[in-house]
């Protein structure tokens, strides 16, 4: 009995270093949280969950999945609410993340009087879910730092009867958060990084905000998603895509940095010799990543390179002969398939943020307006399938402007 229950523990062991080293290869936090609440989910046979994630004494929301409300393609609008908790034992993920440690609850309508903090029920009766079982863990580093809290709800027999969370599942879960929250940690200090890259960038260009890049990458990941869904791309090539795009999109611009001030700060239109010059952000962009070491490289080299091209073939840089020498006359601009697809979704995600935006220079246009317009460039400045999608997924792209305003 004992060797049979050491084999059976090995065996969890194993599974939970291979899952976490495959979340591991993934480079954006979203991606990760994704990974880690899914995988942490079929362990435990949960249909639903969220993550919150640590930020000085609040919780931020941060991902959340619920089979019975959400099919695999839907509810993704979701995840871009917007909302936090305080550190403190009045909510029970606060009290886990104020203490350390894990509650596991059978009945989240039954909880004793006498514990301090109380189940929120408004969420139930909202969406008509009920809530009965809960498991909810801290999600800390070797050094005991909270990352965040990891809220695991309704276990499911083979039946799919709704049950407790199992002593086995309570014992080693914490063995798969303790190592999930490293990896949370690094995908909150990646996503940091390319934020300090776009800052530099709008140290030098005031529209190349941190909420505009965070708009554009979270739009060119759900379109991706959408689009990976419509063809049936196998998940795991659906996940690196998105981990991929989401980051590197927010990198689109960041060749701003090589334009001189009396242009890329003009507050008037460009002359055509200053609107040449202001072209060669894509190729500085490209330039960045032009020793492109991973496919993260090559993606964000393709997408700063040709985000301006367009579907018909008169975008620009069009194709060069040689990315490390801007002074040689581009070729003729890319068309239709030809341009990378990664820039072709940007390159959507971008003028539709720029569309409906405030800027310096412009007033935010209606909603109406900017549908008008994107309607209208379908085959011409975007690719015909790609505008298809965005207009499927309207809610989550309403979502993702609200999550980040500014």
């Amino acid at each position: 009995m004992v060797q049979k229950i050491n084999t059976f523990n090995n065996e969890i062991i194993g599974t939970v270093l291979e899952t976490i080293e495959k979340i591991n290869h993934l480079k954006d936090v979203d991606s990760i949280l994704d990974q880690i609440l899914y995988k942490a989910r079929r362990f435990s046979s949960a249909d639903a969950g969220s993550i919150f994630v640590a930020e000085k004494d609040r919780l931020r929301f941060g991902y959340v999945h619920n089979d019975t409300l959400f099919r695999e393609d839907q509810g993704r609008e979701a995840l871009y609410v917007d909302f936090s908790v305080p550190v403190d034992e009045t909510s029970i993920v606060g009290y886990v993340a104020l203490n350390r440690e894990k509650i596991v609850i059978d009945n989240a309508y039954a909880i004793p009087k006498d514990r301090p903090y109380t189940f929120n029920s408004e969420y139930d009766r909202k969406s008509g879910y009920k809530t009965v079982s809960m498991l909810t863990l801290p999600l800390t580093t070797l050094q005991n730092d909270l990352v965040g809290v990891m809220q695991l709800i309704n276990a499911r027999d083979a039946q799919g009867k709704i049950v407790w969370f199992s002593d086995e599942i309570q014992e080693y879960l914490p063995l798969f958060s303790n190592n999930a929250a490293v990896a949370i940690e690094r995908g909150l200090m990646y996503r940091e990084l390319i934020l300090r890259m776009v800052k530099m960038a709008e140290l030098r260009d005031p529209t190349e905000t941190g909420a505009h890049v965070q708009r554009v990458g979270a739009f060119s990941a759900e379109i991706f998603q959408e689009w990976a869904f419509k063809n049936h791309v196998d998940y795991k090539e659906m996940r690196k895509g998105r981990d991929e795009i989401r980051l590197a999109a927010m990198l689109h611009d960041v060749g701003k940095i090589g334009i001189p001030d009396h242009i890329l700060k003009k507050p008037g239109r460009l002359t055509r010799d200053e609107f040449e010059i202001m072209k060669l952000h894509t190729v500085y962009g490209g330039q960045l990543f032009i020793n492109d070491t991973s496919s993260f490289d090559k993606a964000s080299c393709d997408i700063a390179l040709y985000h301006h091209e367009k579907w018909d073939g008169t975008g620009y840089p069009g194709s060069l002969p040689d990315l490390t020498r801007p002074e040689i006359a581009a070729g003729k601009p890319l068309k239709g398939k030809d341009i990378p697809f990664y820039a072709r979704i940007v390159a959507l995600a971008d003028v539709y943020d720029a569309l409906i935006s405030k800027r310096s220079y412009k007033s935010a246009w209606s909603e109406e307006r900017v549908f008008d317009i994107i309607e209208s460039e379908s085959g011409k400045h975007f690719e015909p399938e790609l505008v298809s999608v965005f207009f499927k997924i309207l809610p989550v792209i309403r979502a993702i402007q609200e999550k980040y305003k500014g």
